[in-house]
């Protein structure tokens, strides 16, 4: 049985301010040599790891011009919402995006926490998955990153999450890989951090992210880093997996600003002085709303049924600005 699995394409019909050429023509390039790679490698599944779409909510041109291409993979896709398919990282709400509707359609297929087993020539696999909501990366890991086996030959998890070798990302809700060693997963595919991370292996346990499909930033490593997808083959006396980079995926700096390095450099460093004037004004670590909202219902000892209600308040304005709305 074999699977290919890559993660955070980001379609939208606009091109970042990061972007030199046509953001939307070169996502449409990738993703169909990733529907021909699924072919020539005969892959009896599809994984997306989340970030489907750049917005809960996207244009129905933008819609109808991506999910077509999927429409030509020739086998099922198994996908999660990421935080970016979701109004105010919100998991109910998701019914309500387009990455639901697509779902309803059966032009993608939604991983949850039940399991789905898939079989073939004997072989038995239990695929699970852990969308983003908001207590990702800040709650106890292994109640997302870990699953348990039960009648397989082999289990697959696939998450949107923040989940690092080391800590790199200081201030940020992250995840370290030694926190869910845990896991009774064989392969733990992980969406989320666009830059992805080196491929780590104990005791037969795999954990992979090979990058986001789209790059966004101008961040120095995207300049660098390959844009690939990863094969898995558990057909073997053992499971295999390996990286193909796409070939229609430009060199970064062919597609990337680099003059909008240095005044990203600078808003930087105004970001950083602005954090710590705040550390040192009060007790408050984080700059994500949802967060914040979360310290100053703690500090005040509010229930917490308050901190949800203000969360719901949020999804419900952020839905009602996506559908140009008044009120909410």
């Amino acid at each position: 049985m074999r699977f290919l699995f890559f993660t955070d394409d980001h379609k939208r019909g606009t091109t970042p301010e990061n972007r030199k050429d046509n953001f939307p023509a070169a996502l449409e390039r990738k993703l169909r040599e990733v529907v021909q790679i699924a072919r020539e490698r005969d892959v009896d599944y599809v994984l997306h790891g989340g970030d489907f779409f750049d917005v809960p909510a996207p244009a129905l041109s933008v819609c109808a011009d991506f999910l077509e291409i999927f429409q030509q993979f020739p086998v099922p896709v198994f996908t999660i919402p990421g935080n970016h398919d979701l109004f105010g990282h919100n998991s109910e709400t998701l019914p309500r995006t387009m990455l639901g509707f697509a779902a309803r359609l059966g032009i993608v297929r939604l991983l949850e926490r039940d399991p789905v087993y898939l079989e073939k020539n004997g072989l038995r696999v239990q695929l699970t998955g852990q969308g983003y909501h908001v207590d990702m990366d800040r709650r106890d890991p292994r109640l997302d990153y870990t699953v348990k086996k039960k009648d397989c030959d082999y289990a697959i998890h696939v998450v949107h999450g923040m989940l690092l070798e080391r800590a790199i990302f200081p201030g940020a809700f992250y995840t370290l890989i030694e926190q869910v060693w845990d896991t009774e997963a064989d392969f733990t595919l992980v969406g989320h951090n666009h830059l992805g991370f080196k491929a780590t292996e104990r005791d037969g346990k795999y954990f992979l992210n090979p990058g986001a499909l789209a790059r966004l930033s101008n961040h120095p490593a995207e300049m660098k880093r390959p844009v690939q997808v990863v094969i898995i083959d558990l057909g073997g006396s053992r499971p295999a997996y390996e990286t193909v980079r796409l070939k229609s995926a430009a060199p970064g700096e062919d597609v990337l600003d680099r003059t909008r390095l240095e005044e990203s450099a600078f808003r930087e460093q105004r970001l950083a002085g602005y954090l710590a004037e705040v550390k040192a004004a009060g007790s408050y670590r984080r700059t994500d709303v949802r967060a914040l909202l979360e310290e100053i219902a703690r500090s005040e000892k509010l229930p917490p049924k308050v901190i949800q209600e203000a969360l719901k308040r949020i999804a419900q304005a952020e839905e009602a600005l996506m559908q140009g709305e008044d009120g909410v």
